[in-house]
């Protein structure tokens, strides 16, 4: 059982009743930064909802080597784990904390009953399914149709977003591993942003001056 006051980043989704439930029956789960939450091949039990931090949510190809799909902000929870839930399958994704975070975890067989009972929780789901939809086809869209400078920017320009921060602290490396890329190729575009005078580079992190 879970105080009501967590849940208050979701008192504009949620209605008075399926508050009351979720605090009956979830429980509240801590990460640091970097921890992973869901792995691949992971049987899931609960369905998160992240209420403090950030969450990067991961594809793997066969070779081990990882794509951004999005990232979860506080309210949210993950589209491809309510999925695997209603099917009863094994986590196709990776989701790892991004920043230090806080999830309230429920057990999933609540989401299918709450799903026929509850307005507010049924309207949530659906529409976290569209969420998630629209960010997937963006980074689609994203891999086809840009050039990896233009990704490399839009994906620094999304995080002064996540963060409120145009001071980003991240490595050369962890922005590699997300774009799927050698972080030879990213310093070198880092260093081209930083001649155009679109961001300033430090020792692990980036001001971004444009956005």
């Amino acid at each position: 059982m879970i105080s009501k006051e967590l849940l208050e980043p979701f008192q504009y989704l949620f209605d008075s009743e399926i508050i009351e439930k979720i605090a009956d029956v979830a429980f509240l789960k801590t990460f640091q930064k970097a921890d992973i939450i869901i792995d691949i091949g992971q049987d899931l039990n609960f369905i998160p909802l992240l209420i403090k931090g950030n969450i990067k949510v991961l594809r793997e190809d066969n070779d081990g080597d990882e794509l951004l799909l999005y990232v979860l902000e506080s309210g949210d929870t993950c589209a491809m784990s309510l999925t695997c839930c209603m099917v009863k399958s094994v986590s196709k994704i990776r989701a790892v904390a991004d920043e230090d975070a806080t999830v309230i975890m429920i057990p999933i067989a609540y989401m299918k009953l709450w799903f026929d009972t509850n307005d507010s929780w049924r309207t949530f789901i659906l529409q976290s399914y569209q969420i998630r939809f629209d960010e997937m086809l963006e980074t689609i869209d994203t891999l086809a149709f840009m050039k990896m400078d233009e990704r490399l920017f839009k994906y620094l320009t999304d995080h002064v977003k996540l963060s409120a921060s145009t001071n980003l602290e991240i490595t050369h490396q962890e922005i590699a591993e997300d774009l799927n890329t050698s972080r030879v190729v990213i310093s070198r575009l880092l260093k081209q942003l930083e001649r155009e005078k679109k961001i300033e580079l430090g020792r692990n992190k980036i001001l971004v001056l444009e956005f």
